[in-house]
């Protein structure tokens, strides 16, 4: 693993929420890592690629990261509030993705799938208002 993507999964490993790609070029600036945007993104792929950082679209369309908690294929129940995420199996869209998958003559089926919603305390902070 090259140090820059090393670099960038350690900025990852530090954090418990999804960070866009900006966020952690901006940290590592400010620490004083000499690394461009471009090398941030890069390195985001090739983690993702790996398995290793969790992807997912927020409701505005950016791509944002997280070190995987989990190894296997999960989807994501994330807060539109806070950003609290919680990662889900869903063995009923994993049969579902391959049934429309089949119907269509499609064979080696992936997806993502993110649930978004308001967690407990937001909706709790939003009813005391």
């Amino acid at each position: 693993m090259t140090s820059r993507r090393e670099a960038v999964r350690q900025v990852l490993a530090g954090s418990t929420s999804f960070r866009s790609a900006q966020d952690i070029y901006a940290q590592m600036r400010a620490e004083g890592a000499k690394i461009g945007l471009t090398t941030v993104y890069r390195a985001l792929q090739s983690l993702a690629d790996a398995g290793q950082v969790d992807t997912l679209r927020t409701d505005d369309g950016e791509s944002v990261y997280r070190a995987c908690a989990t190894g296997g294929h999960h989807h994501h129940l994330v807060c539109r509030g806070c950003g609290r995420t919680v990662e889900v199996a869903g063995p009923a869209v994993e049969r579902w993705a391959e049934s429309v998958g089949s119907e269509h003559g499609f064979t080696s089926i992936t997806h993502t799938v993110e649930v978004f919603g308001t967690c407990p305390t937001c909706r709790a902070v939003a009813s005391a208002g």
